[in-house]
C-alpha cells in the first residue's frame, strides 16, 4: 500500500486490483445470470444464504444480481467471480456505503461445486482490498448464520472478527438460530497486509 507515483505504478495497481491468487473479479455478463440464479434458487443451499427456503419464479434472482452489479454509484460494487480457467464460480458485492461512516456490507455466493477449495476466501480477500483501497471504506461488515461454521472459519481467515450476535434471528428446520455479526476495519486490514508482506532480499 503505497502512493501512486508514476504511470507504470498506476497501471500495475489497476491491473492487479481485482485479481487474487486463484480468482479474478469481473463485471457481470448476461451469460452468468442463469447459472447464478440456479445456485441462488437451489433449496439445498438456501438455508446457508437466505432467511427462508422459498424458491422464487424464474427471473427474480436475475433481477437481483443485475441490480447488485450495476456499479453505477460510489457506495456499492458487485462482480462475478471467475477462476484461473475463466469459469464462473460465484458473485460478490459490497453495498450500503455512505459518508461519513464509510461502512459497507459484504455478501458473497460461491457455486456448490466450487466450495471447500479456498476460492471464496480468495474472492473475499480481493473484495476487501477493493473496498479499502478503491472505495475508501473504513469498515466492512457481514452477517452469517451461526450454524454456517465453514463460512465463519473462512471469514476469520480473511481478518473478520465476531462483534456480536442477533440471538435466535433465523428460523430453519423448526429451530431458531443466531445470526453472527462480523467485521474488519481498514486499520486491521492494513496491519494484516503488512504482516503478510514478503521481506528480505528479493521481496
Amino acid at each position: 500500500m503505497s502512493r501512486l507515483t508514476s504511470t507504470d505504478n498506476a497501471v500495475a495497481y489497476g491491473r492487479g486490483l481485482l485479481t487474487g491468487r486463484r480468482v479474478r473479479l469481473r463485471p457481470l455478463h448476461d451469460s452468468d445470470l442463469a447459472v447464478l440464479e440456479a445456485w441462488w434458487e437451489d433449496p439445498s443451499w438456501m438455508p446457508l444464504q437466505q432467511g427462508a427456503v422459498r424458491p422464487a419464479p424464474l427471473g427474480r434472482a436475475r433481477e437481483l444480481f443485475t441490480l447488485w452489479s450495476t456499479n453505477s454509484t460510489p457506495g456499492a460494487a458487485g462482480f462475478s467471480i471467475v477462476d484461473v480457467d475463466d469459469r464462473l464460480i460465484g458473485h460478490i458485492t459490497l453495498y450500503g456505503a455512505t459518508v461519513p461512516e464509510r461502512a459497507a456490507t459484504l455478501a458473497v455466493m460461491v457455486g456448490p461445486e466450487f466450495t471447500g477449495r479456498g476460492l471464496g476466501t480468495d474472492a473475499v480477500a480481493v473484495m476487501l482490498r477493493y473496498g479499502f483501497l478503491e472505495m475508501g471504506l473504513n469498515r466492512i461488515e457481514l452477517t452469517v448464520w451461526g450454524f454456517n461454521d465453514r463460512a465463519v472459519r473462512a471469514y476469520r481467515r480473511c481478518g473478520f472478527v465476531v462483534e456480536g450476535r442477533r440471538r435466535e434471528a433465523v428460523y430453519h428446520n423448526g429451530v431458531f438460530s443466531d445470526q453472527i455479526i462480523m467485521s474488519v476495519l481498514h486499520s486491521e486490514w492494513c496491519a494484516d497486509e503488512r504482516s503478510s508482506a514478503p521481506t528480505g532480499p528479493g521481496a
